[in-house]
């Protein structure tokens, strides 16, 4: 007959992990849209409803789609980012903050664009994709990248995107589109901390998308524990030490319990 703390027991994969993490000295947490999606935020693809259905996000999320036509773009994004505001950090985003309270250097690694992370009170967030609620000058005239705050100015919000106080140009979201590079210095410090990790917790990333679908395999050679939190397999799963398979909602505060189960035997 098992015991009512038997009833209670975490899972041996959970615990597996959670062992593993805690003795990382340079955890490296890579997400992608899989964690925001949780939050209400639909994937880049799943967006496409209502009226913007009839479009091809691929055909939007390009330069050469804001240069021929900017208010559309800009009030996609605009439909996108409300979502976002009406979004907030769910307890996978909560329970990646908590990892610093048991770990001595947690970077996170996002693919996303919703600024959730850092919301949520992540310190040490690396933004591969840019910010959804940023803008920018879409010539930067003033640096790369030149920054924008809208709140600061006056326009016709019905006719489309402001225009760039300093140059004229439009001004965009500061995200990176199909066709452009990520920001180097991001890029940079992604690539030479998954050198360095010990530990890689991969969450809701498909693992198609590159760069950052390089990231798990660049640290894994390096001789770092890969564990993946995501619901399916994915092209990760074959180099994971472990696969926890669920949301990570569901998935990560389990984890963290047992961090502190663990750190506190």
């Amino acid at each position: 007959m098992s015991s009512e703390s038997d009833k209670h027991a975490l899972p041996p994969l959970i615990t597996a992990a959670a062992r593993a993490l805690r003795d990382s000295r340079r955890l490296v947490v890579l997400t992608g849209a899989g964690i925001s999606k949780e939050s209400g935020i639909p994937t880049f693809r799943d967006a496409m409803d209502g009226l913007w259905a009839r479009y091809d996000p691929h055909q939007l999320a390009t330069p050469e789609a804001f240069e021929r036509n900017p208010k559309l773009v800009w009030d996609w994004y605009e439909y996108r980012r409300e979502m976002v505001r009406q979004a907030g950090p769910n307890p996978g985003h909560r329970a990646i903050v908590d990892l610093e309270t048991y770990l001595p250097h947690v970077v996170v690694v996002t693919q996303n664009t919703d600024g959730i992370h850092q919301l949520c009170g992540s310190s040490d967030v690396i933004t591969l994709h840019g910010s959804m609620l940023s803008n920018r000058c879409s010539r930067n005239c003033q640096g790369d990248p030149t920054l924008i705050d809208v709140d600061d100015l006056v326009w016709d919000r019905d006719s489309g995107p402001p225009r760039c106080p300093h140059c004229g140009a439009w001004v965009r979201p500061a995200v990176v589109w199909f066709g452009e590079s990520l920001p180097p210095a991001a890029l940079e410090r992604a690539f030479d901390l998954s050198n360095q990790a010990d530990v890689m917790l991969v969450v809701g990333t498909s693992g198609v998308v590159q760069p950052a679908a390089n990231l798990p395999f660049l640290a894994r050679r390096q001789g770092a524990v890969i564990i993946e939190v995501n619901p399916s397999r994915t092209p990760i799963t074959a180099i994971a030490d472990w696969h926890l398979a669920g949301p990570s909602g569901q998935i990560l505060p389990q984890v963290i319990a047992a961090l502190a189960e663990i750190s506190h035997a």
